[in-house]
């Protein structure tokens, strides 16, 4: 794992987007094609923004998982992941395949299902992921399931990641924020070839240092990519202010 630190938060995307862009490239180029998955949240609207204004990128050889997505909110939803991802990712740069999760279904056991049998085998070249302020990787709140093969599964929220949904903006009351939806899981996560976490902001601090300096454990289910080789954390200097000097001295300091 390797961890950069920077002065702004489009600093810090810019440069997370350019490692995105080069895993894709390299993927492309080695076997004709690459596969990802996507995170959404506002964590990422800088991020995805720079990726997607790169053209060096041919997204006609690219397919799309995505991370998560609430159950039972329409897929119209201000805050549905699919709507998002569609309008600020899929729509600008064409994917060749998406498999978006159908949260609205009446059955997200059969979503699970569906969804599991797709990417089962499949290798997955870079998952780009968030950090919660509880901690959470994609919807995997503490204590998370660190031990199932499932890669999607269904998830209860808790409070802290309901209210932070509600104070983001994207609910108008927290009692409208579902208390359930479908996952990828960490372990189904840490499979994939690279990981890109893209994690700014004064809320994310407290999260970000959970996460590099406690131990390991599914009460911080973003410790789990310390044990991952192939982790690229980025953060501006908000998200990284509470972390230690230790901490800043593993980091590399951008200018």
């Amino acid at each position: 794992m390797r961890c950069e630190i920077f002065k702004t938060k489009e600093e810090m995307a810019q440069a997370a987007a350019k490692n995105a862009a080069q895993v894709l490239r390299e993927a492309i180029f080695s076997k004709g094609q690459a596969t990802f998955i996507a995170a959404t949240g506002k964590s990422q609207f800088e991020f995805l923004e720079n990726l997607t204004n790169d053209l060096s990128i041919d997204w006609t050889k690219t397919t799309m998982f995505h991370l998560d997505e609430y159950i039972g909110l329409p897929a119209e939803h201000p805050a549905s992941f699919c709507r998002y991802l569609k309008e600020r990712f899929i729509d600008k740069v064409h994917p060749a395949m998406v498999h978006l999760i159908k949260g609205d279904t009446s059955e997200p056991e059969k979503e699970c299902e569906r969804l599991n049998k797709i990417i089962t085998g499949k290798e997955i070249d870079v998952a780009f992921v968030g950090i919660g302020e509880n901690g959470h990787l994609a919807f995997n709140d503490p204590p998370a399931d660190f031990e199932t093969e499932k890669p999607f599964m269904i998830v209860d929220l808790d409070e802290a990641c309901r209210k932070q949904q509600y104070d983001e903006g994207w609910f108008s009351a927290l009692s409208d924020v579902p208390k359930q939806a479908i996952s990828i899981s960490i372990r189904q996560l840490i499979k994939s070839k690279h990981i890109i976490c893209v994690v700014p902001g004064k809320r994310k601090a407290q999260a970000v240092k959970n996460c590099l300096e406690k131990e390991i454990s599914p009460m911080c289910p973003a410790s789990i990519l310390r044990k991952h080789e192939h982790t690229s954390i980025y953060l501006d200097t908000n998200s990284a202010s509470l972390l230690s000097e230790e901490s800043h001295e593993c980091a590399k300091i951008s200018k």
